[in-house]
């Protein structure tokens, strides 16, 4: 397929390789355009504005925010003014669930198609082709993106007809994860201010009880307080939290520990914590405790 790659990021520059190693031809845009250069050695092209990144038979959004999305999208040399009729818009960002809507109304409007794919994963993943992907939107445009998903993860959740699903889903498993590491950095605040080795702990919990990867991964980065660089920057975290609760707000869900995990990323970014990866609002415990940083 010929493919647009709209975010070049830790994320996106790992997923556009893998698409071009599938043999895909892939026309990438960055607003830094430095980053495009180890793509283009591997025979990317390089487009000059949104519209030349366009041209081709769907595009991928892989932004940080709902801004960025915007304004990529939006506007005469956007997205929706420059794709193709019948062409994908496919948005792999994290997004809310009112601007998906707003995306899918947009370009169902232009005579585009429009699918949300939101992503699980940390960049080692995205660089190795081992994201979960959740797909959301019309069954044939879903199709047609599954050769694009094949190359990018290890497997493609579809989960229904509105785009904006793919984004609740997405948000909620966010949720979970923010959870999981708030947990873990309490439970190790506890165990070793009683002067229990963490990574013992942490093996001993990895070993038994809770064998998932989101267990390992974060466990070790808390245990190790290994926060930098970012994985997943901190203001990201924060993000997603907020538009998890925006979402409980307009379904009328509460979420009370939704709006606790708002208040830890608050208080982590309120220390000074932007650059950090967001597993360390998992050493907040730690100095509530007045531990010291190891």
């Amino acid at each position: 397929m010929r493919i647009g790659f709209i975010g070049l990021g830790r994320m996106g520059a790992g997923m556009a390789a893998n698409l071009l190693k599938g043999g895909h031809e892939v026309t990438v845009f960055n607003r830094t355009p430095g980053k495009a250069e180890g793509l283009v050695e591997r025979g990317a092209r390089v487009a000059a504005c949104v519209a030349d990144a366009c041209r081709g038979d769907a595009v991928v959004t892989m932004l940080a925010d709902d801004d960025a999305v915007q304004g990529v999208v939006f506007g005469e040399k956007g997205v929706i003014a420059n794709l193709p009729n019948d062409a994908i818009h496919v948005s792999m960002s994290t997004i809310s669930v009112a601007l998906a809507e707003r995306l899918t109304t947009a370009h169902a409007n232009a005579g585009q198609r429009f699918v949300a794919a939101p992503v699980f994963g940390r960049p080692d993943l995205a660089a190795t082709a081992k994201l979960f992907i959740v797909a959301a939107g019309a069954s044939d445009a879903v199709g047609a993106c599954l050769p694009l998903f094949e190359v990018m993860g290890q497997k493609t959740f579809p989960i229904g007809n509105e785009p904006k699903a793919a984004n609740l889903v997405k948000l909620s498993g966010n949720f979970l994860i923010a959870s999981v590491i708030e947990g873990l950095g309490e439970a190790m605040a506890l165990i070793s201010k009683a002067g229990v080795d963490r990574r013992r702990y942490l093996d001993l919990l990895t070993s038994t009880l809770f064998r998932g990867p989101v267990y390992k991964t974060y466990g070790a980065l808390i245990a190790e307080e290994n926060f930098e660089p970012p994985g997943f920057a901190a203001p990201l975290g924060h993000k997603d939290i907020r538009l998890t609760l925006d979402a409980a707000e307009t379904l009328r869900v509460p979420m009370p520990f939704a709006a606790v995990l708002h208040d830890r990323f608050l208080t982590l970014l309120a220390r000074g914590g932007e650059a950090l990866d967001w597993s360390a609002i998992g050493r907040l415990a730690a100095q509530d405790a007045g531990q010291e940083k190891r």
